[in-house]
């Protein structure tokens, strides 16, 4: 995976964590000394401390801790950043409860509850950079994708992939939320890079052009 970042303000680092090789994201913005982990999906510190060495090495504290949904291979490193670091916890408002009562054993993976609540439209800081939640449910009722226009950068969590989207057959899911999620993101500019909760980064180009999914809504 390539990181992509249009200014001197973001650094963007991924790395790929846990039982189910989650895409992790280490943002930062050197210039204010702020960076926030978008998805920490491991409770095992052997995966975590390089994220945390990643921080100290570019400078920056570790402010935010950012869920784009509450399964538990996307959460199950909170509690030890936040111990480590005192960085706040963020998941949107429908997806709280996986955080507080975890739907299903996972190794390490400790109930904890939230800092602050997202919801649709909210404005997340780090430094001078300014993501914006888009609300996506379909995956889970609670899932969001992060989007930085002046970047031109998405963080769409297991919303959509590289060709390919999130399930939709569990539980909390929703296909026809689903449905209306990728019809949305389809909206967003053509160049915007897109880094998905698992797999490769793309761009909106790429996944109109190949993905089935958002072909489909065209």
């Amino acid at each position: 995976m390539s990181p992509r970042a249009r200014s001197s303000r973001l650094v963007l680092k991924p790395f790929v964590v846990g039982w189910l090789a989650t895409n992790c994201y280490l943002l930062a913005d050197r210039e204010a000394g702020e960076a926030a982990v978008v998805d920490p999906g491991t409770s095992s510190p052997s995966e975590l401390e390089p994220i945390l060495r990643e921080a100290g090495r570019l400078g920056v504290e570790l402010h935010l801790i950012i869920n784009t949904h509450g399964h538990p291979d996307h959460v199950a490193g909170n509690p030890y950043l936040k111990e480590r670091t005192g960085a706040r916890v963020l998941i949107h408002e429908a997806d709280a409860d996986m955080l507080i009562r975890p739907p299903w054993p996972w190794p390490g993976q400790k109930p904890m509850r939230p800092d602050d609540l997202l919801a649709e439209g909210d404005v997340v800081r780090v430094g001078e950079l300014a993501f914006r939640v888009l609300h996506t449910p379909g995956h889970t009722r609670g899932s969001i994708c992060l989007y930085c226009p002046e970047e031109a950068v998405l963080f769409s969590g297991d919303t959509l992939f590289a060709g390919s989207i999130g399930r939709t057959d569990l539980p909390e899911s929703s296909p026809e939320d689903m449905t209306r999620s990728l019809a949305r993101l389809a909206q967003l500019p053509d160049e915007t890079a897109i880094y998905p909760g698992h797999g490769l980064m793309t761009t909106m180009k790429s996944e109109k052009a190949r993905n089935p999914f958002l072909r489909a809504l065209l």
